[in-house]
């Protein structure tokens, strides 16, 4: 199977209403050129999983400031003014979660599970609405699995199977959610032919990536 897209073709496989997740933490780093393009599209009432909104001018920061998004669900905003801003005037649905709950509920809907027990959010606003169990006579809150239609990743180096090295911090939410989602395109700093990436260094088996885009299309 080619697995080698365009822009476009990658874009199109989104459209309004979708749940997507996107890689990244802050400015380390979004899947720029496949956000432009979404930016340019203009899909919209989309549910946005991500660790952040980076800023107003980086990555998915447009998307918010496009009014793109419908419901985000993130462990912190305070780097891009206009999702506080969106929020607090009610256009924006914030679900704010603390960034290892985050990250296993992400990791719970790639393994298959029906959610984690953690103690983290007990007697706050985060166990609002929420089961809790008792283990061994401690109390957890039960988090239920995140999964998206969609999964926007990048890799560093990415061979033509999908297999995908990340370089350095720019690794972050990817791993997690190229298991997470029913598509998964990682856009791709540099494509390489099968066998170019040592398999002590791949990151991301091909296994979990349906497509890549180059990213400097």
């Amino acid at each position: 199977m080619n697995k080698l897209i365009s822009v476009e073709e990658a874009v199109n496989m989104i459209q309004d209403g979708m749940t997507i997740m996107v890689g990244g933490f802050l400015g380390c780093r979004n899947p720029y050129v496949l956000v432009d393009a979404l930016v340019a599209k203009g899909v919209k009432d989309i549910t946005l999983i991500a660790n952040d909104t980076s800023f107003p001018e980086v990555g998915i920061g447009k998307l918010i400031v496009n009014k793109q998004v419908k419901k985000l669900i993130a462990s912190h905003i305070g780097t891009n003014k206009e999702t506080g801003n969106q929020m607090n005037s009610g256009e924006l649905e914030v679900e704010l979660v603390p960034q290892g709950t985050l990250a296993e509920r992400i990791r719970a809907a790639g393994a298959g599970l029906g959610g984690i027990l953690t103690p983290t959010g007990l007697g706050t606003v985060v166990a609002e609405g929420k089961d809790i169990i008792t283990v061994d006579g401690r109390e957890f809150l039960l988090e239920k699995p995140l999964k998206a239609d969609i999964a926007l990743i990048v890799g560093a180096k990415v061979d033509k199977k999908g297999n995908v090295r990340y370089k350095k911090a720019t690794r972050n939410f990817n791993p997690l959610m190229a298991t997470a989602a029913d598509i998964v395109i990682v856009e791709a700093d540099e494509i390489v032919e099968v066998g170019e990436i040592d398999p002590d260094d791949v990151m991301t088996p091909g296994i979990f990536v349906n497509y890549i885009v180059g990213g400097n299309a």
